[in-house]
C-alpha cells in the first residue's frame, strides 16, 4: 500500500509540475526524502539486530544522498535565474520598443553631429574639427535644443522598429539554429536572422530617417516635423520617404550581420553560460557596433545624401537637368559622393558615426536584455504562484 501511495502522488507531481525546472526539482527533492525516510524505517525494522556500524553506513549513504538532491535542486534554482531562453513574442517586441527608444534619444545629439560632419558641400559655419567642437558650436550658434531636432520623428518610428527587429530576430535566430546547428550557438543563423530582422526594421524606420536628417541639418528651412512631412509629401510626393531605402538596406543587411555575428561571438567568450550580465551584454554591443560601424560608414555617407538631397543646394541646376534635379539610387550617390570628395568622402563623419554606434548598441543591448530578463522573470514567478495556489 505504502509503494501504491507513492506510485499515485508521483503520477500526479509528474502530471502538475509541468515544464517548470524549480517546482520540478522541489518535487523531486521531497519525493525522495519521503522515500528515504520510509526505506529507512523499514530497514530499522528489518536489520534492528545489526551492528550500528552497518546502520550508520546506511544513515550515512542516505543523507548524503538527500543532500546531492537539494544541491541539484539548488543548481536548477540558479539556472532558473539565469537568462530566461522562453521570452514570449510579446516580451521581445516590448523589450525591442523600450531599447530602440532610449538608444536614439539618449545619443540623439551625437546623432545630429554625424548628419552634419557627412555634408558633402558644408556652409563655412557648419565645418567642424570634431564631434566636441561640432557640439559646442551648435549649441553656441543655434542654441541648446538645436541637436535635439527630428527627436520626436525618431523616438515615433523607433518604437516600432525595433518591436519588429528584436521579435523576428530572436524568432528566426532559434529557429535557425535548431536547424543548422541543434543545440549550439550557430553565426550563421545569427548573421541570416539579422539580415531578415533589417528588412522589416528598415521599412518602419526609413521614413522618420528622412524627416530626422533633414531637420538635423545646418539651416534647415522646416519649423517642425509635421511641416518636413508636408513639404516633402508635396514638393517630392510620398517616394522620397523610402528615396534611400535599397541603400539602407546594402548597409544595414552588412551592418547588422556583422554587428549581431559580432555580438553573440563576444557572448560566447565573455557569457559562455548566457546568464544575465548587464557589463558582458553593454561592452559585446559597444564593440559589435563599432565594428559594424566602422565597415559600413561609406554606405552610411550615400544614405545620407539620398536622405537630404544636399546637393539642391550646391548651386542652380542648369537647364538640360530641369528645375528639380535629384540625386536618386546608390549608383548615383556613390558617383557624387566620388565626384565631390573623392576616396576621403566615403569616410566623412567616420568618427562620430563610430562614437555614436559604440554606445547605441551598448544601451540598445543593455537595455533590451534587462526588459526581457525581467518581464520574463516575472511570468515565470506569476505562473509559479499559480501553480503552488492550485
Amino acid at each position: 500500500m505504502e509503494a501504491d501511495g507513492f506510485v499515485r502522488r508521483r503520477r500526479m507531481t509528474a502530471e502538475t509540475t509541468g515544464n517548470d525546472p524549480g517546482v520540478a526539482g522541489a518535487s523531486a527533492g521531497a519525493e525522495v526524502r519521503w522515500l528515504g525516510g520510509r526505506f529507512w524505517g523499514v530497514s530499522e525494522s528489518i536489520m534492528g539486530s545489526l551492528a550500528p556500524r552497518i546502520g550508520g553506513e546506511t544513515e550515512i549513504q542516505t543523507v548524503d544522498f538527500i543532500r546531492a538532491q537539494d544541491a541539484q535542486t539548488e543548481d536548477s534554482e540558479q539556472d532558473y535565474e539565469g537568462l530566461p531562453q522562453g521570452a514570449s513574442t510579446s516580451t521581445h517586441m516590448l523589450a525591442g520598443a523600450v531599447a530602440g527608444i532610449m538608444e536614439h534619444c539618449l545619443m540623439f545629439p551625437i546623432d545630429c553631429v554625424k548628419t552634419r560632419m557627412q555634408s558633402l558641400q558644408p556652409e563655412p559655419a557648419a565645418r567642424y574639427r570634431n564631434v566636441m567642437d561640432a557640439l559646442r558650436r551648435i549649441v553656441a550658434t543655434e542654441g541648446v535644443w538645436r541637436p535635439m531636432r527630428g527627436l520626436n520623428a525618431t523616438a515615433v518610428g523607433a518604437g516600432p522598429a525595433h518591436a519588429l527587429y528584436f521579435a523576428c530576430y530572436e524568432k528566426l535566430k532559434k529557429t535557425l539554429s535548431d536547424v543548422i546547428h541543434p543545440g549550439a550557438n550557430s553565426h550563421l543563423a545569427n548573421g541570416t536572422a539579422g539580415c531578415v530582422a533589417t528588412l522589416l526594421h528598415d521599412a518602419a524606420m526609413n521614413p522618420a530617417e528622412v524627416v530626422k536628417q533633414r531637420m538635423q541639418m545646418y539651416n534647415s528651412p522646416y519649423r517642425g516635423v509635421m511641416d518636413c512631412v508636408r513639404a516633402i509629401w508635396h514638393k517630392e510626393g510620398p517616394a522620397a520617404f523610402y528615396r534611400s531605402y535599397t541603400t539602407q538596406l546594402t548597409m544595414n543587411v552588412p551592418f547588422q550581420a556583422l554587428h549581431f555575428m559580432t555580438y553573440e561571438y563576444l557572448q560566447e567568450l565573455l557569457n559562455p553560460q548566457r546568464q544575465y550580465n548587464p557589463s558582458s551584454h553593454m561592452l559585446s554591443g559597444a564593440l559589435a557596433g563599432a565594428i559594424a560601424a566602422a565597415a559600413t560608414t561609406p554606405l552610411d555617407v550615400c544614405k545620407t545624401l539620398l536622405n537630404t538631397q544636399e546637393s539642391l543646394t550646391l548651386g542652380s541646376p542648369s537647364p538640360s537637368q530641369g528645375a528639380h534635379r535629384q540625386i536618386s539610387g546608390l549608383a548615383h550617390a556613390f558617383r557624387t559622393v566620388y565626384r565631390l570628395g573623392g576616396l576621403k568622402g566615403f569616410f566623412m563623419g567616420v568618427q562620430a558615426r563610430v562614437i555614436y554606434q559604440m554606445p547605441s548598441t551598448a544601451i540598445s543591448w543593455s537595455v533590451y536584455e534587462f526588459f526581457k530578463y525581467g518581464l520574463t522573470k516575472h511570468q515565470h514567478n506569476k505562473r509559479r504562484a499559480q501553480h503552488v495556489e492550485s
